[in-house]
């Protein structure tokens, strides 16, 4: 099985002074998501979590709901000529009676590691109607204090980062600021997936009273499954993207970018962050 990590030889120069000397670095290796039996999508991703990162990827897409829409998920043995198995192949069997949406027309089958799912045309094209809509009552009550602290608890949690400085990050927290959960990958969405994957298997979605921290910028398909996952608050350390914001307002989601230090932007679901002074006078 593919590992978390691998060494390479690099040729390092500091202040003119040549050394040569190993480096890790993250993996990145290919997964192939089979959905009963019939390929679905590829992606770019660190191995690991991968039945979770299936099954986090199905609930974006709107094929699984509930723990008990999944039957299971395995490794494809023989993926190869050889039969070898690469445990880059897994295939998720869904449980009798689930219905499956034609998910292959409107999208690409193939992902990256940087962009996640590709080529959608219009923001019509890939709004997938959610499972359940947003619906913390009473609503997530965040103070800026407690939202401006999270990143520095995600940063501490992310052991791999620590020995490679390649990977994103995500972690569920709840509205108290409790870490729920962190997961780390070479693709943002991927590391989306598996927390959310794991939600799924666990049987903890929706996720309705928790908030999003992604260590990067918070793209259209960051905010979509958010969204799918019930997740009221999406919090980035960079930026939003127009098409995320647009989402965000019309599904109820909070959407923060740029939390650094004590300063954020909120781009939507304002009414959820306990705000002071000039801002709440306005």
């Amino acid at each position: 099985m593919g590992r978390v990590t691998e060494r390479r030889k690099v040729i390092r120069i500091r202040d003119g002074a040549v050394s040569s000397r190993p480096d890790t670095l993250v993996a990145e290796e290919p997964l192939e998501i089979r959905l009963n039996g019939k390929p679905l999508a590829i992606t770019m991703r660190t191995p690991g979590d991968d039945f979770a990162l299936a099954a986090g990827f199905l609930v974006s897409e709107g094929v699984l709901a509930e723990q008990t829409d999944l039957q299971n998920i395995v490794y494809c043995a023989g993926a190869t000529v050889d039969g070898t198995n690469t445990y880059n192949v897994v295939d998720v069997r869904t449980a009798p009676g689930v219905a499956i949406p034609d998910i292959t027309l409107e999208r690409n089958v193939y992902t990256t590691s940087s962009c996640g799912l590709c080529g959608k045309a219009s923001l019509d094209a890939v709004r997938t109607t959610a499972r359940w809509p947003i619906a913390d009552t009473p609503p997530v009550r965040l103070d800026p204090e407690l939202l401006a602290g999270l990143p520095d608890r995600l940063r501490a949690a992310q052991r791999v980062f620590d020995r490679t400085g390649g990977l994103h990050a995500a972690a569920l927290f709840t509205e108290d600021g409790e870490l729920l959960d962190v997961r780390e990958d070479v693709g943002r969405h991927n590391a989306v997936d598996k927390l959310v994957g794991r939600a799924l298997q666990s049987g903890n979605l929706p996720l309705s009273r928790t908030v999003l921290l992604v260590s990067g910028r918070a793209s259209f398909e960051l905010a979509q499954k958010a969204v799918m996952a019930g997740i009221p608050v999406l919090a980035a350390v960079s930026a939003p993207s127009s098409l995320a914001v647009d989402l965000a307002a019309e599904a109820g989601l909070t959407l923060v970018g740029f939390l650094r230090g004590s300063s954020m932007n909120v781009y939507a679901g304002e009414h959820r962050l306990t705000l002071r002074t000039a801002a709440a006078q306005a």
